[in-house]
């Protein structure tokens, strides 16, 4: 690309591509993605970002292309990639100054240059990094940030890099910078701390932000710490510098977060003065007009990180403890006195744990949102109240002997029932009971709960006061926290009848808080926020899974909610995921009923499934589940259900954690179908599986292989047909012995059914497979059945130790000189498989197949027995016509062997039998008699 001519029509292309006419802009979209591998394209787009004349969207544009090329192009074995010589002018262009006036080019220029760094530096570009350095120490001050931008940047992509070659470069490279920019750190710190004492706002944003971009040093932090928390007691809380101040000490404090999480060893010498320091502004007086939520929140991170770091605790056996175990836990034991553990569990439960006048008030206005907020997810490392829970939990969990009389003491101070007129007392046993519920299993052999459930809580359940509903609603939460741990079954009545009048409480929360099935379903159409919904439909859940089929007459008005539900919920797919959990569950209790869900449910499966739908991102595991529960409980199939399996070549191409789920819906439409599905799918199932186990583990060859198997078992014909592409490669990897026994018995178990089932399909292999591999016919199945004999250990299962004797001695009788020289092989294993599936009736003394099924009988279940699903039926079906079930293993030896001496008269027989070791014939005889 010639650089003059170019420059101006890549320049025209960039300013039509920000135009927001589409008609303009998709023209130099594509023109623009032609230019991507033409030499020359990204230096012109180096010129362009670099002049400060140009309109800043068009600067800003080119730099995301040039940073998108890097990811494409850089690399030299990448297809087109750049050329030596022009990575080495735009390396050098791209450092000839630091000086972009606009923040958010000069932060996506640095993250270009970070990862032009990552690929190349230091071995094409040592240049970079003393350059760098050399633009920090200069005077001018933008830029001295804009370099240290690019340089926090390409540390942090270099740190990044896990090679071990890649490592100690990283450690010369660190080695190097580590005392210039602690100093810079230091520097720039002062600054800022003479600004805020000077009032000067103006003059506070540059100094602060390029210190704060040496976030990893850790020389004097707490000093830092203890000087910008006494300025926020000068400050006033709505100042300019009070915000900047709590951003600083927010950044300090992710410091020693950060370094305690990647280097625990190396942060023991700081354990003690990080503990002293966490403790004493969130447990003491000294953190009254300082401290606010997220330092609060940081500062009990810290204490937890450090209380439950496995690095931190000795080795069960004491001589096996490494000595930095054995120091961070002297450390950890001299800090936490039993006067220090009292003091934080008693401030943590009277003080933390307490409602605040906001969420009191919030309860009021929003009882739907306060709900949810209380129940709020996986958030304690940002939000105060869960964080302080968790912390409670941890220290509660490794200082229970110190904590749990502390907290036992609280409870009995607020024994009997508390007066309305007095809140405060009321948000103390709120708290309290939060606690006793938190750490229920810490509490097991402590507290006698059933006795405490009759004699006090189930009382105050019965308070129906207004005021009251902060102590119902948190003694309902307490008893579900217990109930798994100890709660006596003949007490639930009890309990049930409590449950259900708390469900017509007149406080929403409560209600919320006690989710029985109509009342359920009455709360699920009233309550409008989606984690709300999502709560009160993973109760749904839980019942219908818990009662099963059971469920059945009560499901209709949710049957013909959940459509209007789905509809509604379009832009919010968490809770289309749980609504997809309850239609798992609801199926699985509807059993062959759930075909009546078909308009509903199909649709959904079909979006879910479907990854050229975004919203498959969020919905794809749930919809796979529910999709694989519909077959398997689907009565037959139907011309909807077989549609939907279109979506699958997609599914098996991502090779995701959900492939396995894949291969069961494939299985499940084989015994829900064969016929109809083997004819419209075999044919792209064979192509995405040849591709599957081009690259795939031994675990995935399996479950591929596995499917092949069930379409022979099921349709022996017809699979042998369909899949017929995959069986060459079987049978070479029988003959050649494949080393993977679980492949190598699934091999065998495939071909055990092609040879017993379908034995002119066999026929037809060998003679291609004896073609390929330029041998004889018979010599090829000496091979194989060598190598079948000698495996057979590989074959765990009894159903395919006693198919590979059927399949075997199927080859007989015959004079077939090569399956007689392998005769003993074949008596051998049917002997072994004759001592797996025949059991002695003690009545009679007479040996009989234990696999063998007569007739069908619907199981007897007991009440926590799951009943069969429709697809249960098929197998028990199928096995009715299955040769291992239907085929007495005994009788068939007998009167294979009574052939083979019919064809070779008994001479001949005797002289073939004399192959055979004694022990075994022995054995052989001894299962044989009496036919």
């Amino acid at each position: 690309m010639d650089m003059d001519s170019a420059s101006s029509v890549v320049l025209q292309a960039l300013t039509q591509a920000t135009s927001q006419d589409t008609a303009v802009l998709k023209p130099a979209e594509e023109q623009l993605r032609q230019w991507e591998t033409q030499p020359g394209f990204y230096s012109v787009l180096l010129n362009i970002f670099n002049n400060h004349m140009l309109d800043v969207n068009v600067r800003w544009l080119a730099v995301l292309y040039f940073k998108n090329g890097i990811d494409r192009y850089w690399r030299r074995v990448a297809p087109h990639a750049l050329s030596e010589e022009e990575k080495m002018s735009l390396r050098a262009g791209l450092i000839t100054n630091f000086n972009e006036p606009v923040n958010q080019i000069a932060t996506q220029i640095a993250v270009l240059i970070a990862k032009v760094a990552r690929l190349d530096c230091p071995r094409q570009w040592p240049e970079l990094i003393p350059i760098l350095l050399e633009s920090v120490k200069g005077q001018d001050g933008l830029q001295q940030h804009r370099a240290l931008l690019t340089f926090y940047h390409v540390t942090k992509t270099l740190a990044s890099k896990r090679l071990a070659q890649d490592k100690r470069l990283f450690q010369d490279l660190a080695s190097g910078i580590y005392s210039f920019a602690c100093s810079l750190w230091s520097h720039h710190t002062d600054c800022f701390l003479q600004q805020i004492y000077a009032r000067d706002e103006a003059a506070l944003s540059h100094p602060l932000s390029s210190s704060l971009l040496f976030q990893g040093f850790l020389n004097a932090v707490f000093e830092r710490l203890k000087q910008f928390l006494e300025c926020c007691r000068q400050v006033g809380p709505d100042s300019t510098c009070r915000e900047k101040l709590e951003k600083t000490i927010i950044l300090y404090t992710k410091v020693l977060l950060d370094f305690l999480e990647y280097h625990p060893c190396a942060f023991i010498p700081l354990i003690q003065r990080s503990l002293e320091f966490a403790v004493s502004y969130v447990f003491t007086p000294a953190g009254e007009g300082v401290t606010f939520e997220r330092f609060i929140v940081q500062c009990m991170n810290l204490i937890k990180m450090i209380v439950k770091n496995d690095a931190y605790k000795p080795a069960k056996n004491i001589d096996d403890s490494k000595p930095e175990s054995l120091e961070a836990h002297r450390i950890k034991t001299a800090f936490f006195t039993h006067p220090t553990l009292t003091e934080i569990g008693r401030r943590l439960v009277s003080h933390y744990f307490l409602l605040t006048e906001e969420e009191l008030a919030m309860w009021e206005e929003d009882p739907e949102s306060f709900a949810v907020e209380e129940t709020g997810g996986d958030s304690w490392k940002y939000s105060l109240r869960p964080c302080t829970e968790v912390l409670f939990l941890d220290i509660f969990h490794n200082y229970s002997q110190t904590l749990t009389p502390v907290l036992l003491e609280m409870v009995q101070n607020l024994q009997g029932p508390t007066s309305v007129e007095d809140p405060v007392q009321l948000l103390m046993k709120d708290a309290v009971y939060n606690a006793v519920g938190l750490a229920a299993y810490e509490l097991f052999d402590n507290v006698d709960f059933d006795q405490w459930f009759k004699n006090q809580l189930l009382g105050e359940l019965q308070v129906s006061h207004h005021r009251y509903k902060l102590i119902r609603r948190r003694v309902i939460w307490l008893i579900g926290q217990w109930i798994s741990v100890k709660f006596k079954s003949d007490l639930r009545p009890l309990l049930y009848e409590v449950i259900l009048s708390l469900m017509q409480d007149p406080d929403l929360v409560v209600r919320i808080e006690t989710s029985i099935f109509g009342l359920l379903f009455q709360l699920l159409q009233q309550v409008t926020e989606c984690d709300t919904k999502m709560q009160v439909l993973h109760v749904i859940s839980c019942v219908i899974e818990r009662v099963n089929i059971q469920i059945r007459p009560y499901v209709g008005c949710l049957v013909q909610y959940l459509p209007l539900l789905w509809k509604q919920s379009e832009e919010h797919n968490m809770l289309r995921c749980a609504i997809l959990t309850t239609l798992i569950h609801l199926v699985q209790g509807l059993g062959a009923e759930s075909k009546n869900l078909y308009p509903f449910l199909l649709p959904v499966i079909q979006l879910s499934t479907d990854v050229s739908q975004p919203p498959h991102v969020y919905l794809l595991e749930d919809g796979l589940e529910l999709w694989l529960v519909t077959l398997e409980n689907s009565p037959a199939i139907t011309p909807e259900l077989l549609r939907i399996f279109q979506n699958m070549s997609a599914l098996l191409e991502l090779s995701s954690e959900n492939l396995r789920t894949c291969f069961q819906i494939v299985n499940a439409y084989i015994y829900l179908s064969a016929t109809e599905f083997l004819q419209n799918y075999a044919e792209a199932l064979c192509r995405s599986f040849c591709d599957l186990l081009k690259d795939i583990t031994n675990e995935g060859q399996v479950q591929v292989l596995k499917v092949v198997e069930i379409a022979l078992k099921v349709s022996p014909i017809l699979g042998a047909h369909m899949f017929q592409p995959l069986l060459p490669a079987v049978f070479r990897g029988i003959v050649d012995g494949e080393r993977y026994p679980v492949v190598m018995s699934t091999y065998l178990g495939i071909m055990g059914r092609v040879l017993l089932q379908n034995s002119s399909f066999f026929s037809s292999l060998l003679t291609q497979m004896a073609s390929e591999c330029n041998q004889e016919m018979d010599q090829l199945l000496g091979s194989v059945i060598e190598m079948w004999v000698d495996r057979m250990d590989n074959i765990t299962q009894p159903e395919r130790r006693k198919l590979s004797s059927l399949a075997l001695l199927s080859l007989l009788p015959s004079d077939n000189s090569v399956i007689q020289d392998k005769f003993c092989g074949i008596i051998n294993i049917c002997v072994e498989a004759l001592h797996d599936v025949m059991t002695e009736d003690p009545d009679t003394g007479t040996f009989k197949d234990c696999m063998l099924m007569s007739h069908f009988e619907e199981p007897k279940l007991s009440d926590d027995e799951e009943p069969p699903t429709e697809q249960d039926k098929r197998k028990k079906l199928l096995a009715l016509e299955d040769p291992v079930h239907s085929v007495s293993l005994q009788q068939f030896v007998y009167e294979k062997l009574k052939a083979q001496q019919a064809m070779m008269g008994d001479q001949g027989f005797g002289v073939l039998m004399e192959t055979v070791d004694t022990e075994i014939v022995r054995q052989l005889q001894e299962f044989l008699q009496g036919l």
